[in-house]
């Protein structure tokens, strides 16, 4: 079985939980710096529809330059192709950790990653 990515971005806080939590966990996972090696739209696409989950989930909409973009009242007039592409030009848009496995999950929710991992 191919491990599973995890997309981070190393000075997160959160994403410093997820891979601790890993860790501990025992799981080995291929890491990739989200804003380094920031995914591209196709690759987004292809895990935006595995996941099932609405587009704006991707979105760290929590960060700053999502709010620097005034993209909560953007979002909601962009076609999915338009948001893929925005997503695909900054890691820092993009929510974390991104897990693409056999399942999608987007951020650390301890009670998600211990149905999928474990």
């Amino acid at each position: 079985m191919k491990k599973p990515l995890v997309l981070i971005y190393p000075t997160c806080s959160t994403c410093k939980k997820a891979m601790k939590w890993l860790e501990e966990a025992g799981i080995d996972v291929e890491v990739r710096h989200i804003v380094a090696d920031n995914p591209t739209a196709e690759e987004l696409k292809t895990w935006w529809e595995k996941s099932g989950l609405p587009l704006k989930r991707f979105f760290n909409t929590s960060g700053m330059k999502y709010r620097e973009l005034h993209l909560k009242d953007q979002l909601p007039t962009m076609g999915d192709q338009d948001q893929l592409d925005l997503l695909a030009t900054d890691g820092m848009l993009v929510k974390r950790p991104l897990v693409v496995g056999e399942k999608i999950l987007v951020g650390f929710k301890v009670k998600e990653w211990e149905e999928i991992f474990q």
